[in-house]
């Protein structure tokens, strides 16, 4: 009787994952809402009041860098260990645990880059009522009954915790105060008799220590543990970032309207759209930014969380720091509530002031993306699955014939023998080696699929090694847990382990995984963990990890441990001469350490290509700045048209991928009307002639944090009509793209930013004035984007078949004049786009100049070891008035050379062609 229930298991499994993807949307019922989540709906049932916390005044201890006080709740006693730390780079933390608690709590330390550096603090006041502590130019007053803390810089409030006393600690217990101890169970001692049930929780106690959803029942042996804080934004109308949700750029106000925002990595195909249900990414990172200030507030834990957003109609918290009492104060706020089911109250301030500040003081935090490899950023192919080798081989010749270039072909889950990861099918793919290198022969590559859950199979020789080792996650009965994914019966790697991730990162050598070469890299996918017979489709909360972790403490960082243990064994692999490109579709802080992120199952829909955007932006200014949507969309077969302007705009966006479901039709470029696919080989070859650019973006973004794509206030902080925008943005200072997004239309408007600004239309090189609304006429091979006056941008424009042929290729430099006609600048960067030398170094860092009468390029970084071939083959000049009599050019191997050029009046447009230098010799072109 048990195997018949395996089997019908298993088939009801595969109509429900298969078949149903093509039902219209996702089933919302296999996902909880707040009201039927016991801590959400605890927490959210605490109306804004005199807060029961209070800080023991007397308590408190003060270090060079950091104090230590108690704090305790009146209503049951329970006591909290308060830690408020400055950190270096205008930051601080403030962190609340349980003093003695008779379990640790988890504290997600992984995600940040490591111990951080702290700085000098100093207590400006103290009395009865408040400590006052300052560093920099800020300060934070901890006041004592009821505790709060009100953050400053300089006199101006920016953001005041548990102003409406929202704060709550749920403290670990057991069922019963003095419970008698089960035989051979240890005697719990006084200090774990925890006090009863408070006046907060008497209502809820039927799912303090369990609660049951689609018949899974959760245990919580040690009872509620979770932790929540109100923080209120004063002087902010707009908060964006808690990524990951298909929802607009600004974040919406949530309170009474909808549930929160839900942050808890779940796999949702098909998902809907404009709504605060959670997807597969949980980066509990928020950015509050004003036409004066930005900050950030990073919650750090890795349970299920939940954000409330709320606009309060008459006034915030500027009159309660007086007396609590609602005033008519008309200062814009914007008041959040967090809620986490277990672990701390760990909360980080970054001060800014700036948007840049708050992106570099988020990087120091959790860290940077690590400069992708070259390829990376150009065009991928995907699909599942490509049938066979023979397939392969075909789509790769089709690229050639139809001359459009391509980096990486992408083989999904069913290239694997019997869907066993780190093996291929014997049949299909009988030649892995030769079919890597018949890529690589055109300076492509491969991406392969390695998921999370491993098959039960006692002749897999995964799957033996993780259970003679002991390495697979435990139910909560001790024994390795049995979930079902796409091959069955799975066990699931217990990554919470070091010693787990060191296997796995074994896993990935050229002897351990067979057929693979260097030139073969990962995708790990379904890592949120995805459980298909598991409650909202992963795995039990009341699984143990290694060091005791129940799953619901560190459900939300499993994919990131993951993809870490990838990442380092990509770098084992090769002696760490190479770097890594991994994707990921779980995140949480610290992810774009270790790889890429797409925005998941979405659909062939004109609305999905919309939200692709804000989806994107979010992510990115959250630290997933290498991140991308399915191209077409992963349901359902796009039409010609919305396959055309999803390329035209992921071509504009960091990572570009296509990929799509076995169900759908075949899509490659080729299979369309010649009129579309030449329009989208267009799209293509134009994300490769800006491949300079977006390679030296991510070079800053490693050094700094600033995400290419990225909002435009953060390059205009002061425009407040962009702070709403969902659908318009910046690539790095110097361009501006708002992709057709919508059927059939003839013209889009463009808001142009700055009002002493001016742009240039990328093709045509049209000039429009900033500050502006402009309605732009569109064809179907249009595509909005512009370059910022005042730029320079670094081209390759000859047409190659990948990335990799273009290393010693020629560049173009396209120079868009300023306002006034006579200044522009821009950066270069340039290493082997593959191996970590320029860290030491090896690399080439330029910056061009144009100053009236002249045009320069200095060497500011590098070179180092490093020597390039490539050369300057044409300098553009756009917004130039009227042109030069003659151009002289010198360099060190070039004395004196008169340059040829020619001049459009109508287009105030200056070509120079073929100064000839190479791109590692400093020169100066005179007018």
């Amino acid at each position: 009787m048990a195997t018949f229930n395996r089997h019908f298991l298993f088939f009801y499994l595969l109509i429900l994952f298969v078949i149903q993807p093509f039902i219209e949307s996702v089933d919302r019922s296999l996902f909880k809402t707040c009201e039927q989540s016991g801590f959400c709906k605890r927490h959210r049932a605490t109306e804004p009041r005199q807060s029961p916390y209070y800080l023991e005044m007397s308590s408190f201890k003060i270090y060079p860098t950091r104090l230590e006080g108690v704090i305790i709740n009146s209503q049951n006693g329970v006591m909290l260990k308060l830690d408020l730390i400055a950190l270096q780079n205008n930051m601080f933390q403030l962190k609340a645990s349980e003093l003695n608690p008779i379990r640790p709590r988890y504290e997600a330390r992984e995600a940040l880059v490591g111990e951080l550096d702290e700085a000098n603090l100093e207590v400006i006041s103290q009395d009865s009522d408040k400590i006052v502590v300052g560093f920099g130019p800020n300060k934070v007053v901890l006041n004592g009954s009821p505790f709060r803390a009100d953050v400053y810089t300089g006199d101006q409030l920016l953001v005041s915790a548990n102003a409406r006393g929202l704060m709550k600690f749920e403290h670990y217990r057991p069922k019963s105060k003095g419970k008698p101890a089960e035989e051979g169970e240890e005697q719990p001692n006084e200090m774990q008799q925890q006090p009863p049930l408070s006046q907060d929780e008497e209502p809820f106690k039927e799912t303090l220590w369990e609660e049951t959803f689609k018949g899974h029942t959760d245990t919580k042996p040690n009872g509620p543990a979770s932790v929540g804080m109100d923080f209120s934004f004063v002087n902010f109308e707009h908060v964006y970032g808690i990524p990951e949700h298909a929802d607009v750029f600004p974040l919406r106000t949530t309170k009474g309207a909808t549930d929160p925002y839900r942050l808890f990595n779940l796999d949702v195909f098909e998902y809907d759209l404009n709504n605060p249900m959670a997807l597969y990414a949980s980066i509990p990172f928020m950015v509050a930014h004003s036409e004066a200030n930005t900050i950030g507030l990073l919650w750090l834990n890795a349970a299920e969380t939940w954000v409330d957003i709320d606009a309060p109609s008459n006034q915030g918290v500027v009159s309660s720091i007086v007396d609590f009492v609602k005033g008519s104060s008309q200062i814009p706020q914007r008041d959040t509530h967090w809620f986490s089911e277990s672990g701390l109250i760990n909360i980080f301030f970054l001060l800014g002031p700036g948007p840049k500040d708050v992106m570099f003081q988020y990087s120091k935090l959790t860290g940077t993306t690590p400069l992708p490899p070259l390829f990376s950023l150009g065009y991928h192919q995907s699909r599942w699955n490509y049938r066979d080798q023979d397939d392969v081989r075909a789509v790769d010749a089709a690229f050639d014939e139809n001359d459009i270039p391509y980096d990486v072909l992408w083989l999904d889950l069913d290239h694997t023998h019997d869907r066993k990861y780190f093996t291929w099918e014997p049949f299909k793919f009988s030649d892995p080696i030769g079919m890597i290198n018949n890529l690589t022969a055109k300076g492509r590559k491969m991406v392969t699929l390695v998921d999370p859950h491993i098959k039960r199979d006692s002749s897999y020789y995964i799957h033996k090694e993780a259970s003679d080792k002991g390495l697979y996650v435990k139910n909560k009965d001790n024994n390795d847990y049995d979930g079902w994914c796409w091959p069955g019966s799975s066990g699931y790697l217990d990554f919470l382990s070091p010693e787990v991730r060191e296997w796995w990162a074994s896993k990935f050598a050229l002897d351990q995984y067979q057929g693979s070469t260097l030139s073969l890299y990962t995708w790990n996918d379904m890592n949120e963990p995805s459980v298909f017979n598991g409650p909202e489709v992963t795995m039990e909360r009341d699984a143990k990890h290694v060091g005791g972790w129940e799953h619901r403490d560190v459900h939300n960082i499993y994919g990131e441990l993951m993809v870490m243990s990838t990442y380092k064994g990509h770098l084992m692999r090769a002696n760490n001469a190479q770097r890594p490109f991994i994707l990921t579709r779980s995140a949480f802080p610290g992810s774009q350490r270790f790889g890429a992120i797409w925005t998941g199952d979405n659909i062939a829909e004109w609305s999905h290509l919309q939200i692709s955007i804000p989806m994107v932006l979010s992510l990115s200014i959250c630290g997933m700045s290498h991140s991308g949507a399915d191209i077409g969309g992963f349901f359902r077969n796009p039409s010609p048209e919305l396959m055309l302007r999803w390329y035209q705009a992921g071509a504009f966006q960091p990572f570009f991928r296509a990929h799509s479901h076995h169900e759908t039709r075949r899509r490659e470029p080729w299979l369309f009307d010649e009129s579309i696919k030449n329009q989208i080989r267009d799209a293509i070859r134009l994300r490769y002639s800006y491949l300079p650019y977006w390679y030296t973006l991510f070079y800053e973004n490693e050094l700094n944090g600033l995400p290419p794509m990225r909002p435009i206030w953060m390059e205009f902080p002061t425009e407040r009509n962009t702070f709403d925008m969902s659908d318009e943005y910046m690539i790095g200072t110097a361009m501006l793209a708002k992709p057709v997004v919508e059927a059939d239309v003839t013209s889009v408007d463009v808001y142009f930013p700055g009002s002493g600004e001016v742009w240039y239309d990328i093709m045509t090189h049209q000039r429009y004035n900033g500050g502006q609304t402009v309605s732009i006429p569109v064809t179907l091979d249009k595509i909005p984007v512009y370059q910022r006056g005042g730029s320079i941008i670094p081209k390759k424009l000859r047409i190659r078949r990948s990335s990799s042929l273009t290393y010693s290729d020629p560049y173009t430099l396209e120079i868009a004049l300023d306002k006034s006609g006579s200044h522009a600048n821009g950066t270069l960067y340039v290493d082997d786009f593959n191996s970590f030398h320029y860290r030491e170094g090896n690399y080439l860092l330029l910056k061009f100049t144009y100053e009236k009468n002249s045009i320069t390029s200095k060497i500011i970084g590098g070179p180092g070891k490093f020597k390039t071939s490539s050369w300057l083959e044409k300098i553009i000049v756009v917004g130039l008035q009227k042109p030069p009599n003659s151009l002289k050019f010198s360099s060190k191997s070039i004395k004196t050379n008169e340059l040829l050029f020619t001049y459009d009046e109508t287009k105030q447009k200056l070509v120079i062609r073929k100064p000839g230098v190479n791109m590692g010799e400093e020169w100066k072109i005179t007018f």
